[in-house]
């Protein structure tokens, strides 16, 4: 005797186990979402309190019912903060335009252009990868003191401008750009310089996007690079700023002052990432894919 099949029953258990599944992904993500973003919390509310209110807690308080701003007039009072900032923003924008320049060169050169000993060539500069950083930072140290270059924006940008990571994810989407693109461009007369802004460029645009944001954010954050290199304020970056509050008084003593600079430090990085997270997830993306 045949058993029928309850094929509603089925699909019941199945959407069950499936809306299970997901309701179960979305409670730990939100779990582990709220792990990541409260010392965000943290600083943004420590921030807005009050000294005396701060100093006077036995147990922290995560919320407070009269927050103030003072504590960021205190933070750039304390500091040439804005100073910091204008020095960030110019170290910033000229090294990532550098950086920029350097990349997409490189990265055409690599994926599109035929040389003797190229294949080695990568595989040499591939390698640079494998070196520590600390042993990088020993000879650019040197090699910047040797040319007195200490203390300018040109010892600081100088060894930033280039990066194996971000040619090699460049070039490997130059390289899966289809060649007969590139064929047809040189048949029609196309030079190399315009078929690589107007195809190459385009069509990679947000690994291109996602590199300079990343580079962007490096360069924010620049800390042990700028230490080493510069003991002049006038040349402070904002993280030589922070550790220059830290150290001071008031970094030690005023903690919601000291929270209220980083705040404002930290703001600019959290709005260009939220501005340009698509194209940061669809670069990084692209860059994870073949064919």
């Amino acid at each position: 005797m045949k058993t029928k099949i309850d094929y509603k029953k089925i699909e019941r258990t199945a959407a069950i186990k499936s809306n299970t599944a997901s309701a179960i992904t979305y409670v730990l993500l939100t779990v582990w979402g709220l792990f990541v973003l409260f010392p965000f919390y943290w600083m943004l509310l420590t921030s807005v309190k009050d000294y005396g209110e701060y100093s006077s807690e036995i147990i922290p308080k995560l919320y407070t019912i009269h927050p103030v701003l003072d504590n960021y007039g205190n933070a750039f009072t304390a500091e040439p903060l804005f100073n910091y900032i204008f020095n960030t923003l110019i170290f910033t924008i000229v090294t990532t335009a550098l950086m920029l320049l350097v990349t997409v060169f490189a990265a055409f050169a690599f994926a599109r252009l035929n040389f003797r000993g190229k294949g080695f060539v990568f595989v040499v500069f591939l390698s640079l990868m494998m070196i520590p950083s600390e042993l990088v930072v020993i000879t650019n140290f040197v090699t910047i003191t040797n040319l007195e270059l200490r203390n300018t924006f040109t010892g600081l940008i100088l060894p930033s401008v280039t990066s194996v990571f971000y040619i090699y994810l460049l070039k490997e989407n130059f390289a899966q750009v289809p060649d007969e693109l590139y064929y047809a461009a040189k048949v029609d007369g196309t030079k190399d310089m315009k078929y690589l802004y107007k195809v190459l460029i385009p069509i990679c645009k947000p690994t291109v996007v996602t590199i300079t944001i990343l580079k962007v954010i490096e360069c924010w954050n620049a800390y042990v690079w700028p230490r080493l290199i510069t003991n002049d304020k006038a040349y402070y970056l904002v993280s030589n700023g922070i550790q220059a509050i830290r150290e001071s008084g008031l970094g030690r003593d005023n903690i919601p002052a000291m929270m209220a600079a980083v705040t404002v430090v930290t703001i600019p990085l959290i709005v260009l990432f939220l501005i340009f997270r698509t194209k940061i997830m669809a670069g990084v993306a692209r860059g994870g894919t073949k064919g």
